[in-house]
C-alpha cells in the first residue's frame, strides 16, 4: 500500500462527506425542494449500495477469508460480519435522538411556514448535525476502506454516499438557518457534519490499516456490505419513497443497479 493510494481514498471519502455542503447550498439558492429528483437520487444511491455490496464486496470479503480460514471458517466468518456491519450501524441509529434524525424529511418550504419557535429549529438543526456527525463514521471507514483496497469501487460508493448525503444536508442547515437567518452558520454546521467521514477514514487509517491481512481485510469488507446494506433499506429507499410516492425511487434503484454492474464489467 503506497502513499498515493492512501492519499487517494482519503481524498474521495472527504469529497463524499463534503457533499452535506452541496445539500446545505441547495436549500439556500432554491425556493422549493426538487423532490423528484432526490427521490431518483436516493434510489439510485440504494441501488449502488445494494448490488456492490451483495454482488462484489461481499463476495470479496468471502474470498479472502476463504483463502485463510478453509471453506467452512471462512464463510461463516463472512455472514457473521455481514450482520455485525448490519448490528453496528442498527446501533447507531438506535441511539440517536428521534428529534435529531437525519434522515426525517425537511424540505425547504416547510421551514418557511414556521411551524415551529426558533428555539425548537436551532435544536432540530443542531441535533441533526449532531446525529449526522456520529452517522458518518461507520460511512467514512467504509468508503476509505473500499477505494483503498480498490480504488474504482472506491469511486462508485463515494458518489453513491455523497448523493445520499445532499438531503442530509438541508436537514442540518434549513431549522438552523430560519431559526437564525445566519446562512454562514447553517452552512458551517453543516459543511463540520459531513467532515466526520473523513475522520473515520483517519480513524480507520490509524487503527485498521496497521494490523491489515487478508482476515482483517475481508471482516472489515464483510461488515461494509452489511453497513451499506442497512443504510440503503432502512433510510434511502424510505426517504426516497417519502419525496415521491410514485415509481420514482424504483427507477433510480434500477438505474443505480444497472449503472453499478455495468461499471463492474468494464473493470473485469
Amino acid at each position: 500500500m503506497g502513499f498515493e493510494e492512501v492519499i487517494w481514498a482519503f481524498s474521495l471519502t472527504l469529497l463524499a462527506g463534503l457533499a452535506t455542503g452541496v445539500g446545505s447550498l441547495l436549500a439556500f439558492f432554491t425556493s422549493r425542494t426538487n423532490t423528484k429528483f432526490l427521490s431518483w437520487a436516493l434510489g439510485f444511491s440504494a441501488g449502488v449500495m445494494i448490488y456492490v455490496s451483495m454482488v462484489d464486496i461481499f463476495v470479496k470479503a468471502q474470498e479472502s477469508l476463504v483463502a485463510e480460514l478453509g471453506e467452512r471458517n471462512g464463510s461463516w466468518l463472512t455472514v457473521l460480519s455481514f450482520f455485525g456491519g448490519i448490528l453496528l450501524i442498527a446501533l447507531i441509529d438506535k441511539f440517536i435522538p428521534k428529534q435529531g434524525n437525519p434522515h426525517e424529511l425537511k424540505k425547504v418550504e416547510d421551514m418557511k411556514k414556521k411551524t415551529k419557535t426558533d428555539d425548537e429549529l436551532l435544536k432540530m438543526g443542531m441535533f441533526t448535525a449532531v446525529a449526522i456527525t456520529i452517522h458518518n463514521f461507520p460511512e467514512g471507514i467504509a468508503t476509505f476502506t473500499a477505494a483503498l483496497q480498490d480504488p474504482a469501487l472506491g469511486v462508485v460508493i463515494a458518489i453513491a454516499v455523497a448523493i445520499h448525503n445532499i438531503p442530509e444536508g438541508i436537514a442540518v442547515s434549513v431549522p438552523i438557518y430560519f431559526a437564525t437567518g445566519d446562512k454562514k452558520k447553517a452552512f458551517k454546521l453543516s459543511f463540520l457534519s459531513g467532515l466526520a467521514e473523513p475522520v473515520g477514514a483517519i480513524i480507520a487509517f490509524l487503527f485498521l490499516m496497521p494490523f491489515l491481512s487478508e482476515v482483517t481485510f475481508g471482516i472489515i469488507f464483510g461488515a461494509v456490505a452489511g453497513i451499506m446494506v442497512f443504510i440503503s433499506l432502512d433510510e434511502l429507499l424510505p426517504a426516497a419513497r417519502k419525496y415521491d410516492e410514485t415509481h420514482t425511487p424504483i427507477y433510480g434503484l434500477i438505474t443505480g443497479m444497472a449503472v453499478m454492474a455495468l461499471s463492474l464489467l468494464l473493470f473485469i
